[in-house]
């Protein structure tokens, strides 16, 4: 009979940063997130980290920005699941690539994608660690009201993802 452990692996982006978690299924992972990313957002600055599951069972890795690239392998040495990928923006919006991420033909699923401070909840058996789920941030303290709209109204104006 097998067991299962569960832990809890903090993540706190740098201020600027945004996380992308998921999990893919093949080696070229990096590559074509690497490809994904690139043709997104012109000058995207980004690390990528993937782990294998099998063969070598490596942390693949590649970016365009050696401090982003360094803290997603960090990341994904952390987290420690197969098939993992940890993808770390610096000068975009998981908005502006998560389209462009979920057309990567080995892309499984999508876990998070934020700025907030995360928990991954990772299972660990006989066998290995799988991801089970994330904590987001934090619980809601209220309901937003008309000022709170007005205020994220014009918050999206300004970082111009809406018009006036």
């Amino acid at each position: 009979m097998s067991s299962l452990n569960i832990e809890v692996v903090k993540i706190r982006p740098k201020d600027g940063v945004n996380v992308i978690l998921g999990q893919s299924h093949f080696i070229k992972t990096v590559e074509d997130l690497f490809n994904a990313l690139s043709e997104s957002v012109p000058g995207i600055k980004f690390g990528v980290a993937f782990c294998e599951s099998s063969g070598k069972r490596l942390i693949r890795h590649a970016g365009t920005d050696e401090g982003l690239e360094k803290d997603a392998v960090e990341l994904c040495k952390r987290i420690g699941c197969g098939h993992c990928f940890v993808i770390l923006l610096g000068n975009a919006f998981p908005i502006n690539v998560i389209p462009r991420i979920k057309e990567v033909s080995e892309v499984v699923t999508l876990y998070c994608a934020t700025a907030n401070p995360i928990e991954v909840v990772i299972g660990v058996t006989g066998q290995g660690r799988c991801i089970l789920g994330v904590v987001d941030g934090y619980p809601p303290l209220g309901v937003e009201g008309g000022e709170d709209k007005k205020e994220r109204k014009e918050f999206l104006v300004k970082i111009k993802y809406r018009e006036d």
